[in-house]
């Protein structure tokens, strides 16, 4: 866990407060999709946007980064804005996440493969899945194809799952307008 969490952590010592504007596009767009109440997780949640954004939609929002100054930064960001979330450190790639613990798991800009059997194993019956990651057809974003989708590749990693919304626009049509780098994903467990 040391070298992936000093990189987190130096990354995240000198950013801002979060607020929950910040949130992934996925989440933002369908915030009328969340459930009234309920438990949420933000996965690889740094500095905590999209938990922020959980919670005052009124959820209970556990938020899980290998960067404890990340999670720091998030406990600030929810005192600050009057919320209340709980953070855990952990590295979810050799930890897991559990079975149906949660109405919906949120996942922007991170992308473990072998993780998403987890994720799925780790909604409710009925639980909501919002993922946003980068794609490989994309303008800017990481160019290690670990860390990158390959076309589709998000509907075959959650099959399992009922899809409820996706947007992968790659290179078409004016690439100016519109998210051109990531796939946008909603999927929810029907058992």
């Amino acid at each position: 866990m040391s070298s992936a969490k000093e990189h987190w952590d130096k990354r995240y010592r000198d950013a801002e407060l979060a607020d929950s504007n910040g949130a992934c596009e996925v989440l933002r767009k369908h915030v009328h999709l969340l459930p009234a109440r309920g438990r949420a997780l933000d996965v690889a949640s740094g500095l905590g946007h999209n938990a922020l954004l959980l919670a005052a939609q009124g959820l209970s929002v556990k938020a899980c980064d290998i960067s404890a100054i990340a999670l720091a930064k998030s406990e600030q960001a929810a005192k600050h804005h009057g919320l209340t979330i709980t953070t855990e450190q952990r590295d979810l790639e050799a930890e897991g996440l559990g079975s149906e613990q949660f109405d919906v798991i949120c996942v922007s800009r991170y992308l473990h493969r072998p993780l998403c059997l987890a994720i799925t194993r780790a909604l409710k019956p009925s639980g909501l899945l919002f993922y946003q990651t980068f794609c490989a057809e994309k303008l800017a974003g990481p160019s290690n194809p670990d860390f990158v989708l390959q076309n589709n590749e998000l509907l075959s990693l959650f099959a399992p799952l009922q899809l409820r919304y996706y947007s992968e626009l790659g290179q078409l049509g004016d690439v100016r307008l519109g998210n051109r780098n990531e796939a946008l994903y909603i999927g929810q467990k029907t058992q």
